[in-house]
């Protein structure tokens, strides 16, 4: 079926990569975001996230009158809804419920515009259900169109799920390498899906059903996590005994059926640390190790601060005319992997966040992706460049390896107060 004009709702780390894809097909591309700054950016021809080669793609799409961002949906044949799915909030959730607030405001919103024969796909990542409970929320705002629930195959509208599965910082190659599941509501759904995706993507579009393939992201994130928490783990566990947990994990994995991944301050993102307990919340009963794997990795950013709190104290016993207040703490890195500037679910934030509001003395924090700090963080800590950051620290917190701090190595290692989390200069 043809696509003349494609809407992406939600301009995201996600949505604009994607949007920009498509308009580099030569597709009308109509990106949707509640965020004037970002609507206003994108139709300058500029970006408001860091991903590499996205500025390129995405100025010459608006050059060329291929994307146009807008702040209310407009017709289209085909919608991808590319939305948050947070947790509700703490008075709301009890234990880390989902929120899909976001994706019951996007439907609500395409649905004054949906017409017969147009292709809704929901990309965001979700639990079980909720495409189903999309194509409810569309069918309930369009009582005059049908849908899959209730018409099968012979529905006005075609409904999907497509989970997203890129890297950060290789998105535009991924979205286009990479295999994508399709999950539609019926057979005509899922292949009216393919033929969409099709339009960019060089691997294989794998059909499923919409419920196995917002599992399966769900799966491949959980996977991950509990790999993860492995590696953490065992690095609380080598802290203890005295072990280079680096070295370690390199001798086991010159084993031909290894592959230890490497541990860190926690797990950030807002995939990995997010979907493993959407699993949670649907089957408590039977998701015992991918709650524990959560657990251990949610444990970790604590081990880290009290980490700190040790290097403060050894600080203070090798200088004993000095007090807390006189110790400068530097946390290298904010976002959630090294070289980009995603923050979401960071455990660098986290770790940044609570250390100063335990620590009397100056935090510096650096983070080379960012022009400016989150609104949690505004107030109580420094935003500071690299150079004045390891010249300034009395400890120094590595909480992310970004390729600017894997640089310094050599002077930042000489320090005697100095909290490697990730393995950069322990090695």
């Amino acid at each position: 079926m043809p696509f003349d004009t494609i809407s992406v709702i939600g301009l995201g780390y996600i949505g604009l990569p994607t949007a920009a894809v498509f308009a580099s097909r030569k597709k009308k591309v109509i990106g949707v975001d509640v965020n004037q700054h970002a609507v206003d950016t994108i139709n300058r021809g500029e970006i408001h996230i860091v991903e590499p080669d996205l500025d390129m793609v995405v100025h010459a799409a608006v050059v060329e009158g291929y994307l146009r961002a807008t702040l209310v949906p407009e017709p289209a044949d085909a919608f991808l809804v590319a939305v948050p799915t947070p947790f509700l909030s703490n008075e709301e959730q009890g234990d880390h419920q989902p929120d899909l607030r976001y994706i019951e405001s996007a439907s609500k919103a395409i649905a004054p515009v949906l017409k017969k024969g147009d292709l809704v796909i929901l990309e965001s990542t979700s639990p079980v259900g909720a495409t189903e409970q999309m194509a409810a929320w569309l069918s309930e705002a369009r009582p005059d169109l049908s849908f899959p629930q209730t018409h099968g195959e012979d529905s006005d509208i075609r409904v999907a799920h497509c989970p997203e599965r890129v890297l950060p910082g290789h998105v535009l190659r991924e979205l286009v390498q990479n295999d994508r599941i399709i999950g539609g509501m019926t057979a005509k759904c899922s292949a009216a899906a393919v033929s969409l995706y099709k339009l960019f993507v060089e691997g294989d579009c794998v059909v499923t059903n919409a419920r196995t393939a917002e599992m399966a992201k769900l799966t491949e994130n959980s996977f991950r996590d509990v790999n993860i928490a492995f590696a953490n783990e065992l690095s609380m566990i080598c802290d203890k005994l005295d072990i280079n947990v680096w070295e370690l994990i390199r001798l086991a994995n010159r084993h031909p059926r290894v592959n230890i991944l490497q541990p860190g301050p926690g797990v950030g993102g807002h995939c990995i640390a997010v979907d493993p307990w959407f699993i949670v919340s649907q089957a408590p009963e039977q998701a015992r190790l991918i709650r524990t794997a959560r657990e251990v990795n949610d444990s970790k950013p604590e081990w880290v601060i009290n980490k700190v709190k040790l290097a403060v104290a050894d600080f203070l016993q090798a200088n004993p005319e000095k007090t807390a207040r006189d110790v400068t703490i530097a946390c290298l890195g904010l976002a959630f992997k090294a070289d980009i500037d995603d923050l979401r679910e960071s455990p660098a934030l986290a770790i940044t966040q609570q250390i100063t509001a335990t620590h009397p003395g100056p935090v510096l924090a650096v983070e080379p992706n960012i022009e400016q700090l989150p609104k949690k963080l505004e107030g109580t800590v420094q935003l500071s460049d690299l150079d004045n950051g390891l010249a300034e620290a009395d400890v120094l917190v590595l909480l992310v390896d970004h390729r600017e701090f894997k640089e310094v190595q050599s002077r930042a290692s000489c320090s005697l107060h100095v909290i490697d989390t990730r393995g950069a200069w322990s090695n």
